[in-house]
Order: structure tokens, then sequence, then C-alpha cells
């Protein structure tokens, strides 16, 4: 198969011919359709997970046809449209054992703990568990955009922050998960103000449901300018991005009761920051962390998918050959350009 291939972190990635994956008893191996650019390749590719080892193929946002089953698997078959989560769970333990697939301690992640989907094909285990059949009516390049930072995002607004009508959400980071969870949280009725330093960006969040945006490089405070518009801060905020800057606003721009979560990666150097406790404390915040959605959990958003409530292609920008995705995978730490960028030509 052709596929993206590194054999040290920060080094530029090849294109080469590795040899095909067979799947294990318990899993299977996907012709892959599309799969989509994240900033969790690029924190893999420069080093930053310790699950990676090389050499590597990165990818973990995928859409594509069952073309092989090992002999334990049931309820997928050879032919069948799936997608995956981007944290599997193995099954078998007591967090799958209570839905909770997406903190299993054994957990399965293409692209980073096994070889990804920047490739023609790939190999998932613990099938049963963790993929999600496709309706015909959803495109591969669109379920691909579903994998981690839409489903990720679902999961924060929905599940974790329990976001209501009528509530003020403000969403620090315009990238693919921040514009999600802006239209997510609006579909949901509520209102979301978008937090970016490019005002392109900004536009965008606001064709995506924004009824505010805030330029966080024209504003003194960004948290105060949360609390003039929502008159006394946010009922729910999130960081999109990952950054001590943007995690520290976004604790800081709630309002008393406020529920702050985490869905940006925090690694590397940026692993410990800064958390305003004083206020978490005197004003009884919650903080919640979000990572990934379990499998059976797609059903609600694929449901707002179909009925038109929710429109993640509307994020997609660009459709590149493996090739081209190279210096876009290198270069995502800038988050240049509007919307995400998917992989359709292998």
């Amino acid at each position: 198969m052709r596929a993206m291939y590194y054999e040290a972190f920060e080094t530029t990635p090849e294109i080469r011919t590795l040899p095909d994956p067979t799947p294990t008893e318990d899993g299977v191996v996907i012709a892959v359709g599309a799969s989509g650019l994240c900033r969790s390749d690029w924190h893999g590719w420069m080093g930053h997970d310790p699950d990676i080892a090389l050499p590597h193929v990165p990818g973990h946002e995928l859409a594509g046809k069952v073309v092989a089953t090992g002999r334990g698997v049931v309820r997928f078959k050879i032919g069948d449209r799936v997608t995956v989560p981007f944290v599997s769970g193995c099954g078998h333990c007591g967090e799958c054992h209570s839905g909770n697939q997406q903190v299993c301690a054994n957990q399965f992640q293409p692209g980073f703990t096994h070889w990804g989907s920047f490739a023609e094909y790939v190999a998932i285990d613990y099938a049963d568990t963790n993929l999600v059949h496709l309706p015909e009516t959803i495109e591969d390049t669109t379920a691909a955009s579903l994998g981690c930072r839409f489903a990720t995002s679902f999961r924060a607004v929905t599940d974790q922050a329990k976001t209501k009508p009528g509530e003020w959400i403000a969403v620090h980071g315009c990238g693919g998960v921040g514009l999600s969870a802006i239209m997510i949280a609006t579909a949901l009725g509520a209102n979301a103000i978008a937090i970016d330093l490019s005002d392109e960006k900004l536009a965008f969040a606001r064709e995506c449901g924004a009824v505010a945006t805030i330029n966080a490089s024209t504003v003194a405070d960004v948290a105060e300018a949360v609390r003039e518009i929502t008159g006394g801060g946010a009922h729910v905020s999130i960081d999109a991005l990952g950054h001590p800057t943007t995690c520290f606003n976004s604790i800081r721009n709630l309002r008393r009761r406020g529920r702050h979560v985490q869905v940006g990666l925090m690694l590397g150097q940026h692993a410990t920051p800064q958390i305003p406790m004083a206020q978490v404390i005197s004003q009884e915040l919650e903080i919640y962390g979000s990572h990934g959605m379990q499998a059976w959990r797609y059903d609600a958003m694929l449901a707002m998918l179909s009925a038109g409530k929710i429109a993640p292609q509307k994020l997609i920008q660009r459709h590149v050959s493996l090739e081209e995705a190279i210096p876009l995978l290198t270069t995502l730490d800038r988050a240049e350009g509007l919307g995400i960028s998917v992989i359709t030509r292998f």
C-alpha cells in the first residue's frame, strides 16, 4: 500500500510502499476513502505522544470500506462502509463495560498506538466495539471529518458541558475543533461567542453560527470582553486550541458556577498550564476534559447530521493527495487558512 511514513520525529515524512495490513482475530482492515488532517497528527509527528513507536504512519480521522475481517468479528462484514472514533476501547475492561470506551486504559488509537490512515489501508482492532456503520447519505469525506474534532466537540458540548438552549458558550480557537463546537452549540440553541486571532476565521465562525466574535489580538482582556457580551460571563467555555493562554482565559471568562471543557491537547511544554484556582473555588466552577467520543454515541450525531441540524461538511475546505498532505501536516501548528483538509487521493 502507499502510505505517508516517517522514521524520526520532526523530519519530513515520505510516501512509501509498505506491506498491506492484515486483520487481527477481532479486527478489520479498511480501504481508506478519506482521512482528515488534524492538529493531533502534528503533535504525534513532533514526538509529543509517548504511544507512538517509530517508524510510523500517522492519521486517525477516517472513513472507508471494510475489505477484510478477523474470524471473531460479528457485527461487520466485507463491503460495509464505516468510520471509527479516534479513541477506541478494548471492549473488555470496566470503563468499556460502563460505556466509556473513550477513557479505556487499554485504548487503541489508529495513528498513535498503531499505524494510521494516511495510507490506502488501515487495520482497526476491537471492531465490534468501535466501528460505526455509515448511512449511504453520508460521504466518506464528511464522515472522516467527524472522527476526531467534530465527535470530540460533540461530546464536549453535549455530554461534558451539558449545554442548554439559551446559554452563552465561549469557544477559544476557531480551527476545526472550535468551529465544530460553535456549529453544535448553535444547533442546540446556545449562543456561541467565537474567539481567535484571525478576522478571517472569526468571519467564518459567524457563518457557522457564532452570534458574537472577539479578536484576542485587539482587546485588552479577553475574559472581560466575554463578560461584557454575556452580561456576567459564559455559562460554558471551551478551549478548542490547547494553549496556556486560551486555557486560562476560558476558565477566567466563566460566570459563577460555569463549566470549562478542555478539548485542545495540552502536551509538551504546555502540559501544566496556569489555572485561576481561587476563582474555581470561590465561584464553584466546574472543569472537565473531553477525549473523543464512544462509537455508540455516534447515532445521535449522525441523526442531527441527516436532519440537517449540523453540517460538518461545511468545514472541509481542501481535498488533497497524500503528497500534498505532507507540508500541511508539518505546518499544522500555524493553523493557516480556513476549515480543514481531507486526504481523498491515495
